[in-house]
């Protein structure tokens, strides 16, 4: 691999899994690990839910202080390691002269994102399932009772959940087993515009229901009142993960950036992206939420229950409600490659395998482990775990296999490991080798980034660690 040496380190110029051939390219990949179905529901959600405009503000404000900060540096690492996350960890900590324990790090994340791809795979395999539903006009005439019988029915159903955890799991593969120009790349390329074009359609579309400033003030409308300490961590929290921060994926995708490239300017761009397709996903939900009558703050039932009683009543509701579920699709796709990647180029640099037969072992690994999943939602819909007493009071540890996976990856391990990226290049990297990666021309915006990176982000993401294990 062709190297230039930079002082204490060396700096890689290439991948030998491939490059970007653009930096347009690596914005769309990152946009679309980044964008997923959280963004499509959860945050237009909680915005409208916790102060409209002023969660907004609260929200981009901690994008600047925790995301963004946080990308550049998670970008700069896997540019700089130019392998996988858990070598690109191991590497960089022995050329610092650090610890190797410095190197749990990359595991951490590539373990975090595993997880989260075994799980993710079945809970876009729903929307698989709600595309070919809509499809078929499944909705039209179905009241509330209706449409929540025919969810319950689909997640209480583990023969038809494993089949459509299989097929989206096979279509990860697919794309995955091509590597880097002819796999990621291809598919970003041709995604991430069908997924904008589709989210501008729908848009268009809830603007002709007559009630888009309904949506839009839910959305928009500043009212400071309902804002509390929780309602900031909660803007934390929501721009730390939408982002896809801690589990691999962005430093597997910054690996494969041209040295060129500007971190910084690609970074802002990623981060403006996300948070353009969660904003107008809100507007091209709720206008057509409020103009069936329907209740606004359902959460996740909003997708499954509330939207499909909508687009059953409405005009033109076969096509759009096919449109919709194929952009939760699209944004679920877009993820899920970016979680298989790191674990499937891991497999790559140290067991020698070829990329096709990488991607089918790391699929059928999650594929196996998102059964737990499935089974969550029937068989093994009783929680498990155990009592503890704290001060006298007893709080019950657990819940389903589901509960605890998704417990443990948002709540702890990506939470852990952007505090731990921040605190490697903030704290121990030399200050050198991250100035000449970043390639900032000026110094008082990268003294600031710096400062950021170094006392800003870590305080907020310990703060989301606690509030996420009830310790505030």
């Amino acid at each position: 691999m062709p190297v230039i040496a930079w002082g204490a380190t060396m700096r890689r110029e290439s991948s030998i899994h491939g490059q970007w051939s653009s930096k347009l390219v690596f914005v769309l990949a990152a946009t679309g690990s980044a964008v997923g179905l959280g963004n499509i529901w959860r945050f237009p959600y909680i915005a409208g839910e916790n102060g409209g405009g002023a969660f907004v503000l609260i929200y981009l404000a901690c994008i600047l202080l925790i995301g963004l900060p946080i990308m550049m540096a998670e970008i700069a690492l896997g540019r700089r390691g130019r392998q996988s996350p858990i070598n690109t960890m191991a590497t960089l900590a022995r050329e610092e002269g650090l610890h190797r324990a410095w190197g749990l790090v990359g595991w951490l994340g590539v373990t975090a994102g595993f997880i989260i791809l075994s799980y993710y795979s079945v809970i876009a395999g729903w929307s698989l399932s709600y595309v070919f539903r809509a499809a078929s006009g499944a909705f039209a005439g179905l009241d509330g009772e209706g449409v929540k019988n025919l969810f319950e029915g689909l997640v209480s159903d583990p023969e038809r959940l494993l089949a459509w955890h299989t097929l989206f799991m096979l279509m990860n593969i697919l794309v995955v087993a091509r590597g880097v120009r002819s796999g990621l790349e291809k598919a970003v390329k041709f995604l991430m515009p069908a997924l904008l074009g589709m989210l501008l359609i729908l848009v268009g579309y809830a603007m002709t229901q007559g009630h888009f400033m309904q949506g839009f003030a839910f959305m928009f409308r500043p009212d400071f009142s309902q804002v509390t300490g929780d309602t900031i961590l909660l803007a934390m929290g929501q721009a730390f993960f939408t982002l896809s921060l801690g589990m691999g994926a962005i430093m597997i995708y910054g690996s494969y950036l041209s040295s060129r490239a500007s971190i910084f300017k690609t970074s802002a761009t990623v981060v403006s992206a996300d948070t353009a397709v969660a904003l107008l996903a809100g507007l091209a939900i709720f206008p057509i939420v409020f103009a069936s009558g329907l209740e606004p703050g359902a959460g996740p039932g909003l997708i499954f229950i509330t939207l499909p009683m909508a687009f059953g009543e409405m005009t033109g509701g076969l096509l759009f409600g096919t449109l919709f579920f194929l952009l939760l699709v699209t944004a679920a796709w877009t993820s899920s490659i970016s979680l298989m990647e790191p674990a499937v180029a891991w497999l790559v640099e140290n067991r020698g395998l070829d990329r096709p037969l990488a991607a089918m072992i790391v699929g059928g690994i999650a594929w196996f482990l998102g059964i737990g999943t499935i089974l969550s939602f029937s068989l093994w819909s009783n929680p498990i775990g155990f009592n503890l007493t704290l001060g006298g009071e007893s709080l019950f540890i657990g819940g389903t296999l589901f509960d605890m996976a998704d417990y443990l990856t948002s709540n702890i391990m990506l939470p852990l490991g952007g505090l731990l990226i921040a605190l490697f290049v903030g704290w121990r990297m030399n200050r050198r080798s991250v100035e000449e990666e970043l390639g900032l021309r000026s110094r008082v915006f990268f003294k600031a980034w710096y400062h950021v990176l170094r006392f800003a982000a870590p305080i907020g993401i310990l703060l989301i660690f606690l509030k996420a294990v009830n310790l505030i």
